[in-house]
């Protein structure tokens, strides 16, 4: 497979792939601002956000699965919160302690409620980052950052975390395809393929692989400014906001609006 698989944007004609980069970004963040200030335990607001990113995700037609699939690989990550749980009622609220059979410990309503919150806040934040990642081209992204005032330094940083992540990885392949040609298994079966040789090998490829990548990287800068690269995120021809955009911006934004403030309306 060929690394450059990485890319997560699907080319589409969908309403949501000719929105504006500007105005996806703006929404996506209100999306996940509006997420974040939920309140705990506001499951029908949770309930009403997702049903809003489903319903986007089909507009996309990116596919409902590939983005949910996305999605779950940062569920693993949301474990750290899971301490939570322990938490006395105390110290998050009333709530009831219930003892774990078997074990000297106990969990508490609130924490429960608490870790449930996190981890609806968080998926749906990811998926509304999966669907922007997808519906919308790496270069638009960046573009539409510095259209927004995001710092230039940021954006040029953010900019070549990306584009080179390919080169690196590419650059590993082949360090790793030369290893394999050159680490033949002896006819003993033993020998050059133990966990502490894998481990010696893998360290020394570590470290050629970072100081390829520093001189690459020097190689690349000094090339760069001597073909007038100054950090600025430059196109042909700046896009104008179509009325499509200023309906769809206004009439999302509004509506994230009144859910947050109906949230804290509810459970406040």
């Amino acid at each position: 497979m060929h690394l450059h698989a990485l890319d997560t944007y699907q080319p589409g004609e969908s309403p949501v792939h000719r929105l504006d980069p500007r105005v996806k970004l703006v929404l996506t963040v209100l999306f996940i601002l509006t997420a974040a200030l939920t309140p705990d335990r506001a499951w029908l607001i949770f309930g009403l956000l997702e049903a809003l990113i489903l319903a986007a995700i089909l507009a996309s037609q990116v596919g409902l699965g590939l983005v949910q699939k996305r999605s779950a690989l940062a569920l693993p990550f949301l474990l750290a919160a899971l301490t939570v749980v322990f938490a006395r009622p105390g110290d998050m609220g009333e709530g009831r302690i219930l003892p774990l059979p078997g074990t000297p410990w106990a969990v508490s309503e609130a924490g429960i409620g608490r870790f449930l919150s996190i981890v609806a806040r968080s998926y749906l934040s990811v998926q509304a980052a999966v669907l922007l990642a997808a519906t919308t081209p790496f270069p638009d992204l960046l573009w539409g950052m510095r259209a927004l005032k995001v710092p230039r330094l940021l954006v040029a940083v953010g900019g070549f975390l990306y584009r080179y992540l390919f080169v690196l990885a590419d650059e590993a392949r082949r360090m790793m395809q030369a290893r394999e040609a050159r680490s033949a298994v002896p006819s003993n079966g033993r020998g050059g393929r133990s966990i502490a040789w894998r481990a010696r090998v893998t360290g020394a490829m570590a470290g050629s692989l970072f100081l390829r990548a520093y001189e690459r990287s020097e190689r690349i800068w000094a090339a760069m400014v001597a073909r007038g690269y100054d950090g600025e995120v430059r196109v042909l021809s700046i896009p104008t906001l179509r009325p499509m955009d200023w309906r769809a911006g206004i009439g999302w934004g509004l509506t994230l609006t009144v859910i947050l403030i109906a949230a804290y309306g509810l459970y406040k």
